[in-house]
Parts: structure tokens; sequence; C-alpha cells
């Protein structure tokens, strides 16, 4: 049996807590998530002039979430809204990796943030805080934990989620402020939630190019296990 090889970008935080130093972290279901549906899982440290070489050696890419933003700046937004909070160093290089996947047709699935950075190097824009953008939205930042639904999202008939799923409707888990706001051409929306926020995109014609808004890593629907399965597969050799 082969092991598709996918890379799975870390976050970044500064000193203090595990390290005196700056240091990288991962939450582990991430790369369970990755091994149990067949793929061997490589963490991949900020290095945005490396983005090349990485993707000559993997098969696929996961970007994964974290309590950051992409910089509106990259999406032409005029201002910054008082909650956003930057990492520009993981930023640059996971749209430098992104860039150079899109462009080789190498799997990308990216989750939560990492939705929102495919978004934007697809050329969407984002909503900068849900809560001023959005009457009576849900509670996108659930109080529950993580490892329970929030919410639950609808797909888009006739879109490659929904033919994963084998459903129209899906129970997730919520953890942004952020969601996608305007979409670019060739950018197809595949899940929204009940008050009307954007929860996933994909772009047709693909190997695999999905993002997903919520934490499918976590496996709290047989939807979460299936897309999974489907990315791992669709980076086989």
């Amino acid at each position: 049996m082969t092991f598709p090889t996918i890379g799975i970008t870390l976050d970044s935080e500064p000193p203090g807590g595990y390290a005196g130093f700056p240091w990288y972290a991962l939450r582990q279901n991430y790369c369970d998530a990755v091994a149990r549906a067949g793929g061997l899982p490589l963490a991949l440290p900020h290095h945005a002039d490396l983005a090349d070489a990485f993707l000559d050696r993997l098969d696929a890419v996961l970007v994964t979430g974290g309590a950051f933003d992409v910089d509106p700046a990259l999406f032409g937004a005029a201002g910054r809204h008082p909650t956003v909070t930057l990492k520009d160093g993981r930023t640059a290089f996971e749209l430098a990796l992104v860039r150079g996947a899109l462009a080789r047709d190498i799997p990308i699935l990216g989750i939560c943030g990492g939705e929102q950075l495919l978004a934007v190097a697809a050329g969407c824009t984002l909503i900068q805080h849900i809560p001023d953008a959005v009457d009576h939205p849900l509670a996108h930042e659930q109080p529950t934990p993580r490892d329970q639904p929030g919410h639950s999202v609808t797909l888009t008939p006739g879109t490659r989620l929904a033919a994963i799923a084998g459903t129209l409707s899906v129970p997730v888990n919520s953890a942004h402020h952020q969601a996608v706001d305007r979409v670019a051409d060739g950018v197809v929306i595949n899940a929204r939630a009940g008050d009307g926020v954007i929860e996933g995109i994909e772009i047709p014609g693909r190997r695999f190019c999905i993002g997903v808004q919520w934490h499918p890593e976590f496996a709290i629907s047989p939807a979460d296990r299936a897309l999974f399965h489907a990315f791992i597969e669709a980076a086989r050799p």
C-alpha cells in the first residue's frame, strides 16, 4: 500500500508557554485524520522561499486553522477590523504554498483559516468580523467544545463536497469570526450556514481543491471522515 505524502501547515507561536523561543504548534488530530485516511502526514515549517521545494516532494497540501487572520490588505480591503490578528510569516508561507499547489494542480484541503487562505489565494474576499457584517448571526465561535457540533450547514447540490458527504445537511463544529465574502470567478460555494454565512468553497475541474470553514479533523460526522478519505484518494499518484 502506498501512502501519499500530505504536507500539513504548522501554526507559529512567540516565546512563552512551551518554549522561551519561537515555536511551532499543531494539534495531533490533524495528523491522525490524515494517517487514518491512508496518508503520510508531514509537518511544514514556514519558509516561503522553500515552498516549491516542498511541493516537489508532496502529493497534497492541508492548510490548517489557527487563532489569527489573513491580512485584509491581501484581498484589497481599505482598512483592518480591530479584531484582526496577523501572523505575517505564516501567511506568506501558506500563500506561496497554495499558489504553487494551484499552479501544479496538487490536491488542496483548507480547514477553517486554511479555507479562508485558499479563498484569498483564489481571488475571493473575506468578511473581517461576522458579528459586524451579518444580521442575527449564529454562534460561529461556538461556546461548546470543538469535538461537538455547534450548528449545521447545508451543502450545495451538485458540488463535489455534496457528492463526498452523500448528504446535504452536515453537523459541524465552528471556531471562526471571519468568512468568505465575495467569491471569485471559478470558485463555487459548496456550503452555507443557516444565517447565510459561506461555510465552504471548491474549485471545480481540479484533482481536489476544497475548503471548509469547520474542523473535519475532529470527525464528528461521517461526512468529515469521508472528506479526508476523498482528499487522500485524490493525492495518490
